[in-house]
């Protein structure tokens, strides 16, 4: 058996909050391989089912992201699994728009639900991160994760959770390249470019200065030197031959 929690914070005023992408993509496995109806148990949603022939049990946390893993601990001791029977999909911000990464264990990378889940169940669970793009500068992060995602966001954003759905099984079996693939293929590099503020650390870079040589070939822009070394050279270069 295998737990996927999609992390997220209830109530309808966070539902369409980008921090919120977690509960979005346990509800689109759900409708894409026909789970049972949400119930509440675990201090959460559950929905049951099965997946690439396991059975396969969604949560989505009701104790608010900062306390995900209580419920999702609850959970695992309950049916006594290890947090190698543990999927968690969740946003993150240093993922552009619609990129997709998974891993087995690391750090929490400062997202407060993935801390809470470190520290009731353990580190080395598989983790699916799915991308919403950085704002750009740090005070404006909070207010970036619990704003909505923008209408333009849908080109992305529902191929995204759509092709997660119907790819659920690759996810279930660990065949990690392959969903990666099935994902990048659904979304078809529709993320948005980031946004200007994002390249702050980033200088101009400066033209790249031409070589004399260079500039002496400019359609005599500059007057080659008639006598002297330089001109020997020159002369050398160009195919003609001193006198």
């Amino acid at each position: 058996m295998i737990i996927i929690a999609g992390l997220g914070n209830p109530g309808g005023q966070y539902a369409k909050n980008r921090h919120n992408i977690g509960f979005m993509a346990a509800d689109a496995i759900a409708d894409e391989n026909r789970f049972s109806p949400w119930s509440k148990k675990f201090k959460g949603l559950i929905s049951e089912g099965e997946l690439a022939g396991e059975k396969a049990l969604l949560i989505k946390p009701q104790t608010f992201m900062n306390l995900s893993g209580e419920s999702v601990g609850e959970a695992m001791r309950f049916f006594k699994l290890t947090p190698a029977d543990l999927i968690v999909v969740y946003d993150e911000l240093d993922l552009m728009p619609g990129k997709a990464r998974i891993k087995t264990g690391g750090g929490s990378g400062g997202h407060n639900g993935i801390k809470s889940i470190d520290a009731h169940c353990g580190k080395d669970y598989r983790r699916l991160r799915l991308g919403i793009g950085h704002p750009g500068m740090k005070e404006k992060v909070h207010g970036h994760v619990l704003g909505d995602f923008a209408k333009a966001d849908a080109d992305w954003l529902e191929p995204l959770l759509e092709a997660l759905g119907r790819n659920a099984d690759l996810l279930a079996k660990g065949d990690d390249s392959q969903l990666m693939n099935k994902l990048a293929l659904a979304t078809g590099g529709k993320s948005p470019a980031p946004p200007e503020n994002a390249q702050r650390s980033a200088s101009p870079k400066k033209p790249k200065a031409q070589s004399h040589i260079h500039k002496a070939r400019q359609n005599g822009h500059s007057k080659m030197p008639e006598t002297g070394p330089m001109a020997d050279m020159l002369k050398k270069m160009f195919g003609q031959k001193k006198d």
